[in-house]
């Protein structure tokens, strides 16, 4: 597990339809109709190296969501050639890359060092690890739990948060609108791999554009 395999995706060509979120590499293909995102699935489960990696195809009627992995830490770099496949093939059946349709949603929940307990999520959540510190949804569709360490400095036992992590080009829009229905940022000191904004209740959310922003 290092950081070799996501950073050469994002420095690879030939991969512009896909973004490196948190769970690892993501694409979005827009279809006319759920009989062609059906199609467009089918097409692509006839990749030779895309069965048996974990990715998960999600089908709607407005297209079909690729990952190819679940975790950022899974990447690898054979996996920039099987992106540029997956790409090729979709766009063969009429599939249109939308990275504006593309995001991830984590649960951050953060707790002194000896609090921490993935297992109680995982069990109350009928989730899966996936690495030591998290929790995914087996069907990939909930959003991935992960356990941060709290501040050994902040008097709270526990905390809260969600993450929410899109392209780069994604984040100004995003903010945009959070802001418009009510929201505000309240730290912007780590911009511009994150920003953590509040509703009026100070619930707190932190739009992501890293690791997608990453050089």
């Amino acid at each position: 597990m290092s950081e070799q395999g996501w950073k050469a995706f994002l420095a690879a060509t030939g991969v512009d339809d896909w973004a490196v979120l948190h769970g690892g590499a993501m694409a979005f293909f827009r279809t006319a109709s759920l009989g062609a995102a059906a199609r467009l699935a089918e097409g692509l489960a006839g990749i030779a190296t895309l069965p048996g990696r974990g990715a998960i195809l999600t089908l709607s009627d407005r297209g079909v969501a690729v990952r190819l992995n679940r975790d950022i830490w899974q990447l690898e770099v054979d996996d920039i050639g099987l992106a540029r496949s997956i790409s090729a093939v979709a766009r063969e059946l009429g599939g249109v890359a939308d990275r504006s349709a593309i995001q991830e949603v984590q649960v951050a929940i953060a707790a002194k060092p000896d609090a921490v307990n993935c297992g109680f999520w995982r069990a109350v959540l009928g989730y899966a690890p996936m690495a030591d510190d998290n929790a995914v949804d087996p069907l990939g569709h909930g959003s991935t739990v992960w356990m941060q360490e709290l501040d050994a400095a902040r008097p709270l036992a526990h905390a809260m948060h969600i993450d929410v992590s899109v392209p780069r080009e994604q984040v100004g829009a995003r903010l945009e609108a959070a802001i418009a229905a009510g929201g505000r940022i309240v730290d912007d000191s780590h911009q511009p791999a994150h920003w953590t904004l509040s509703d009026g209740a100070g619930n707190r959310v932190c739009v992501c554009a890293w690791p997608d922003s990453a050089e």
